[in-house]
């Protein structure tokens, strides 16, 4: 979901009417670090665009919106990026575990990447959306399975051109360029790169348990090199 602000539905209106429109969907679809420690946040301190008013009996479980803000994405960009990530890496990772517990997987990494973005901006009353933390979760469960698997990519640096590299170079360098991000001091809207490091971590880590635990029976899963389609 990217809502208002995706043109789709012409009854938001356009301009200011539709940044109100858009501002409010956040509010109620999106998590707000504060409200996970501190409870629903006053309207009054929500940082609503001028002109926007909350509409009165605003009702909101933060426990839950953690769950609504995995589906909920800032634009189409942001929405096709994520989608594009997870077509990549997911298939693999949900063939290894099975589809229940890939879906169990998947929301444990974003509660936890959201938690603990929150626990680092406490007192952060900026509404976050996307699923990028369980997906980072992926990747990090991805890099463990398939650490060989050779993944067409794109670097800029590189013109651009689509070459293919070890999983573990290019999961590798994408986990180093976002825990380097979030040593850059950042105000107001943009990435949670916190959000990404933390799951990422618990990806990995969680997969690193489960199939060790499972591998040392009779019969276990192993390691292996390559998915069996590799993307």
């Amino acid at each position: 979901m990217i809502g208002p602000i995706s043109g789709l539905d012409p009854a938001y209106g356009s301009g200011q009417a539709q940044l109100c429109a858009q501002a409010l969907y956040f509010d109620r679809w999106g998590v707000i670090p504060s409200e996970l420690w501190h409870g629903p946040l006053h309207t009054a301190t929500l940082g609503l665009p001028p002109g926007c008013h909350v509409p009165p009996g605003r009702v909101k479980v933060p426990i839950l919106s953690v769950l609504t803000a995995l589906f909920v994405h800032g634009g189409w960009p942001h929405l096709l990026g994520n989608m594009l990530f997870l077509a990549v890496f997911g298939a693999g990772v949900e063939r290894r575990m099975g589809r229940w517990r890939y879906a169990l997987f998947y929301l444990a990494a974003g509660y936890l990447a959201t938690f603990g973005y929150a626990l680092g901006h406490a007192r952060s009353a900026q509404t976050l959306v996307g699923a990028s933390g369980a997906i980072a979760g992926v990747l990090g469960g991805y890099l463990y399975l398939y650490p060989k698997a050779r993944v067409t990519s794109l670097f800029p640096f590189l013109m651009g051109l689509p070459l293919r590299f070890p999983a573990w170079l290019v999961l590798g360098f994408w986990f180093a360029l976002q825990w380097l991000s979030t040593r850059i001091p950042q105000h107001g809207p943009g990435v949670a790169y916190l959000a990404h490091v933390i799951g990422f971590a618990f990806g990995f880590l969680c997969t690193w348990v489960w199939f060790r635990f499972r591998g040392s029976g009779a019969g276990g899963h192993r390691r292996v090199q390559d998915p069996p389609h590799s993307p």
